[in-house]
């Protein structure tokens, strides 16, 4: 557990210098008349994350919290199994949506994720399978106008568009 809170504070912590260095292209201060610039708040945030990590390798050096003083292991063969599970089920939908789009892939990572996974009822599992991608859509392609990939199923969406559009 030690090491893998020192490791994830330094990839965090390096993560963090990428974003503001990235969001240091855009004006990070105040813009008289407009307020703050494009890369204002990403680079902000990003300095505050790095303040944490600073923070949590300070604590790791002192061994004042409690992950920095267990040697335990990080994750055990229980928790490595449910990892590659559902980083495996993350991967597919991640893939499948270049083919189904987001409205196809979304409601099969559910149904794997809910029902074999988390073992619930069917009942739950297709109530929450099947309304996710029509909130997503309503949320995202009519209301924010930002549209979805729909991969194969496009044809399927152009009376939703004639409708909503």
């Amino acid at each position: 557990m030690r090491r893998a809170e020192l490791t994830t504070a330094i990839l965090l912590a390096a993560f963090s210098i990428y974003l503001m260095w990235k969001s240091a292209e855009l004006p990070i201060g105040w813009l008289p008349g407009e307020g703050p610039g494009g890369g204002a708040f990403p680079f902000w945030l990003a300095a505050i994350m790095l303040a944490s990590c600073v923070w949590i390798v300070i604590n790791w050096f002192r061994r004042s919290s409690p992950p920095s003083q267990s040697n335990q292991p990080f994750m055990d063969r229980d928790a490595v199994k449910r990892f590659a599970l559902v980083g495996g089920g993350v991967t597919v939908m991640i893939g499948l949506i270049h083919i189904l789009g987001v409205f196809g892939a979304l409601p099969l990572f559910l149904i794997y994720y809910i029902r074999f996974l988390g073992r619930h009822s069917w009942t739950t599992t297709l109530a929450i399978a099947l309304s996710a991608p029509v909130v997503v859509f309503f949320f995202f392609d009519v209301a924010l106008r930002v549209i979805m990939p729909k991969g194969y199923l496009e044809p399927l969406f152009l009376p939703l568009y004639d409708i909503f559009l």
